[in-house]
């Protein structure tokens, strides 16, 4: 008697629908686009350089993000549990949070074309980022206890709100600028601390070593916020701080990227803008800062939306959502 082999499962069929598996991993690189465009209009004002090479960036990136969080957000309004998924994976909670900080570089564009529009995207964008840090830490406390560890990650999270002072600056409030450096100072340079010490005791996974590039964007968005608000000193040593991170990034280079190309190399991307952007804005094109600060720009402008256009790429057919264990709704 032949013995009858069992059916195999039934194949598994993606659900039609617009924006069921809409990784939040995207918002990373779109964050660093939204990097090179503000570098390039200040490159406007520092090197004379026409504006419309930065409006461009600024405008493509808009349309870009405007996109991918129409299909981001088709998930959660299907099945609102999927956000909270979302967060339980570092990518997810890394994508979220550039999520809501990507609505704040949105409003620090829109500043010089309508101040009140900007005004109102900005104040809804610091209400949504304070949401997405409530279910950050709702999610890892209700987690497992090893999932409790400070990570770069943090920065996006907790320090994020330093961008609003970008938007307040380009929105005439360097008052609101100053109060936002002074009080994230604190979570900033314990996140720095605890990084640092971590990496004294353990080495980090080589797939997770990108993520240690964002602790260079604090620093750049310090320096920022501060040459904005007027607070000259301040600047220039959160520009030291910058570059003196800058060059131990640099000098890991290899090591950072030995695990090969990932989603999570969209961490490269917003602070090597902002660092291109800091200086720029700092030395307003003259002197030796001001060479190398148009020279990362050059280069953050050719290595950032070649980033992007990669993870970009992994989109379509569920690559990029299956590499981040993105939920489904």
């Amino acid at each position: 008697m032949t013995t009858r082999r069992p059916l195999p499962p039934p194949l598994e069929i993606p659900k039609p629908g617009f924006g069921r598996r809409t990784p939040p991993a995207l918002f990373a690189p779109i964050m660093g686009l939204f990097g090179v465009g503000l570098g390039w209009r200040a490159a406007a004002g520092a090197f004379g350089v026409t504006p419309a090479i930065g409006d461009l960036i600024l405008g493509a990136t808009s349309v870009l993000f405007l996109f991918t969080l129409a299909a981001y957000l088709a998930k959660p309004l299907r099945r609102p549990a999927a956000f909270m998924e979302d967060l339980r994976v570092l990518p997810g909670r890394a994508g979220l949070s550039a999520a809501s900080l990507c609505v704040m570089l949105f409003a620090t564009v829109l500043a010089p074309y309508a101040s009140g529009l900007a005004t109102a995207v900005a104040l809804l964008a610091f209400a949504v980022h304070v949401g997405v840090v409530a279910a950050i830490v709702l999610t890892i406390l209700r987690g497992p206890e090893e999932g409790r560890v400070v990570t770069p990650v943090f920065h996006l999270s907790f320090v994020g709100f330093i961008i609003g002072g970008l938007a307040a600056n380009a929105l005439g409030h360097p008052d609101v600028a100053r109060w936002l450096l002074w009080s994230l100072l604190l979570p900033a340079g314990l996140i720095w601390g605890f990084s640092a010490r971590q990496l004294l005791t353990r080495v980090p996974p080589a797939p997770l070593r990108p993520l240690l590039a964002i602790h260079l964007a604090p620093a750049s968005l310090f320096t920022l916020v501060a040459a904005g608000a007027g607070l000259d000193t301040a600047a220039y040593a959160f520009s030291a701080l910058a570059a003196a991170i800058l060059v131990a990034l640099l000098a890991s280079a290899k090591w950072l990227t030995e695990a090969g190309f990932s989603p999570l190399w969209g961490a490269f991307t917003f602070p090597l803008a902002a660092f291109a952007s800091a200086l720029v804005t700092l030395s307003q094109g003259q002197g030796a800062m001001g060479v190398v600060g148009g020279v990362v720009l050059v280069v953050a402008t050719l290595i950032v939306p070649l980033i992007a256009y990669r993870i970009f790429k992994l989109w379509p057919g569920g690559k990029l959502a299956a590499k981040t264990n993105a939920a489904t709704a």
